[in-house]
């Protein structure tokens, strides 16, 4: 896979008043969202991060997960008075979202109330829970199991929260879809002519055939013995080294290796 190097990645997360985005009666809403762009496979630093008055109350199982309540949220703003922040913030990116439907739901049912088209007319959409699905298959897939399964710290994890649920998610992300990404894929649109391709060209390792060899001199053949010696006193006998030479083993110096088939040469290179 080729990455595009100005495509802009939003790492998606929402908390809720609840479950139903499109209840006829009393639906529920969004209280939290939150944003990290990325870009080139790494955080930009451009984020945004909002609490949102939901305008009715947060049910008790689901403050049980995030752990917001209603009077934490008085002084926020209504959906209403962020939607644009929002709209204008996920434009055109690919969104990375962990269940994208149940997000994606609750956005649609909120820009709906303001006028605003739905987020899949807007944005392309990434839904890392399928991803994990089809690399995992039969295994638990939750955010906490795939950070367990790929290294990723979750310890400051307590809670369910869009902030820390993005920051997990795009190190999931990343370590889910490291393997589509070649190593040379910076060079890929490199001009043919261009210096890095010269300097590949020019340092192309030719061999000679041969290998010189060096053979140790009379002080080095005499340190040798000397430890042989010692190692001999140790053992209380002959070394497997002099018990060789006993045996009749060859102590001759080793002699230059034939020069070798340039067919070989052919062969390392397919498997390079």
């Amino acid at each position: 896979m080729i990455l595009d190097k100005d495509k802009r990645q939003i790492i998606l997360d929402t908390e809720t008043t609840g479950l139903y985005a499109n209840a006829a009666e009393n639906p529920d809403r969004l209280i939290e969202f939150a944003g990290l762009e990325m870009m080139n496979r790494q955080l930009t630093g451009r984020n945004l991060h909002l609490l949102i008055h939901p305008q009715r109350e947060i049910s008790e199982e689901a403050t049980a997960v995030h752990n917001i309540t209603l009077s934490q949220l008085v002084d926020k703003p209504i959906f209403a008075q962020v939607a644009q922040q929002i709209f204008d913030f996920i434009k055109g990116a690919e969104l990375i979202i962990h269940n994208a439907k149940f997000d994606v739901g609750f956005l649609n049912a909120e820009f709906a109330r303001v006028g605003l088209p739905n987020v899949e007319t807007i944005c392309e959409i990434t839904d890392t829970l399928e991803m994990a699905k089809n690399l995992y298959h039969g295994q638990k897939n939750s955010l906490d199991a795939l950070c367990n399964r790929l290294g990723v710290d979750r310890s400051k994890r307590v809670f369910h929260g869009a902030l820390i649920d993005c920051e997990l998610l795009s190190e999931v992300y990343l370590g889910m879809t490291r393997g589509q990404f070649s190593l040379m894929a910076d060079w890929e649109d490199e001009d043919e002519n261009s210096e890095i391709n010269q300097i590949v060209v020019q340092h192309t390792f030719q061999r000679t055939g041969s290998l010189k060899v060096v053979l140790a001199n009379e002080d080095e053949l005499a340190a040798h013995e000397a430890i042989l010696a010692d190692l001999d006193k140790t053992v209380g006998g002959s070394c497997i080294y002099h018990a060789d030479l006993i045996d009749g083993k060859s102590n001759e110096p080793l002699s230059e290796p034939e020069p070798e088939d340039d067919d070989s040469d052919e062969d390392e290179l397919e498997n390079i």
